[in-house]
């Protein structure tokens, strides 16, 4: 069962990048979420080097579709990053984890038609329970019900359901590297919209240019940003390997390993940059979060195990 470790060591270097994304948007290395997804949309651009892999192409209207599944991913990243910048990452992701498979499934009985069983029921019971649960501010002294990045924590998952249901999709009829390669399109189109705004154009074009006179602080950020997507991307590949060699079901409940590997990481970083990191150590919150990784976990397995 070597493919539990893989997905386990995919489960980790997701958790590293998405500590090393808190790290970036909080200490201010990265002035803006905007700035962020625009490079991260910008990264796309490698997918091209998978041209002669299998790149053909495809009817017009499944084009425009792929476009517009990777504009919508761009902006549910950028969701992500507010929430991220906004909160402690330890909830966050697990908010938008357990949002991205009810928001799958009500898209799945609309476009689909598919009935849920109870199980499958009681499952998205189970992942909305544990997300509101986690969400809840219960420190002292706390002055609103949920934690800041709420809000954005909902509507990334709600856009990365979209985004990741378009992507099965075309999945489904076509090959890896052509779906891949269509979608990026899609990506970059995404980040080129970010500069329609005059605001986060400003940001952006002005964080350019740094690329001409950089300072040693901004060779060092782009260094971190760099290795921090090398890390997703290889955590994105070891899981969808894992998937392919091994259960399904387990490799999608094993999501839980990223939401504790967070949980660890930013309660000990936390100790070095509490300013950045956040992460409250109250014996409340800390039994709060791993009972809601829990019940989140079991909803995962109750609903992937019935697809």
């Amino acid at each position: 069962m070597s493919w539990i470790f893989i997905a386990g060591a995919a489960y980790l270097l997701i958790a590293l990048e998405v500590i090393l994304d808190k790290f970036l948007l909080s200490s201010n290395r990265v002035s803006h979420p905007a700035i962020y997804a625009f490079y991260s949309g910008v990264l796309s651009l490698f997918a091209f080097i998978f041209f002669p892999f299998g790149f053909h192409l495809i009817p017009p209207g499944r084009a425009v579709v792929s476009f517009l599944a990777g504009v919508v991913f761009v902006y549910g990243i950028l969701s992500l990053f507010f929430a991220i910048r906004k909160s402690e990452a330890s909830r966050v992701t697990p908010v938008v984890g357990a949002t991205i498979p009810v928001v799958t499934y009500f898209l799945s009985i609309f476009f689909l038609e598919e009935n849920l069983g109870v199980s499958e029921l009681t499952g998205v019971a189970m992942l909305i329970l544990g997300g509101l649960w986690i969400s809840l501010d219960i420190s002292k002294g706390a002055d609103r019900k949920f934690f800041k990045g709420f809000l954005p924590s909902i509507l990334a998952g709600i856009l990365l359901a979209f985004a990741f249901t378009l992507f099965k999709s075309f999945y489904e009829n076509d090959k890896f590297i052509n779906v891949y390669i269509w979608t990026r399109f899609g990506v970059m189109l995404g980040a080129l919209s970010l500069l329609a705004n005059p605001g986060w154009r400003r940001l952006i074009i002005g964080s350019l240019f740094n690329f001409k006179k950089p300072s040693s602080e901004n060779k060092k950020s782009g260094a971190i940003f760099v290795m921090t997507k090398c890390l997703g991307g290889v955590g994105s590949i070891l899981k969808e390997y894992a998937t392919s060699i091994g259960s399904v079901t387990i490799v999608g409940a094993l999501v839980s390993l990223e939401y504790v590997f967070i949980f660890v990481f930013g309660m000990a970083l936390t100790f070095w940059l509490p300013a950045v990191f956040q992460e409250k150590r109250g014996a409340g919150n800390i039994v709060q979060k791993i009972s809601a990784i829990a019940i989140i976990t079991v909803g995962v397995v109750l609903v992937s195990g019935y697809r």
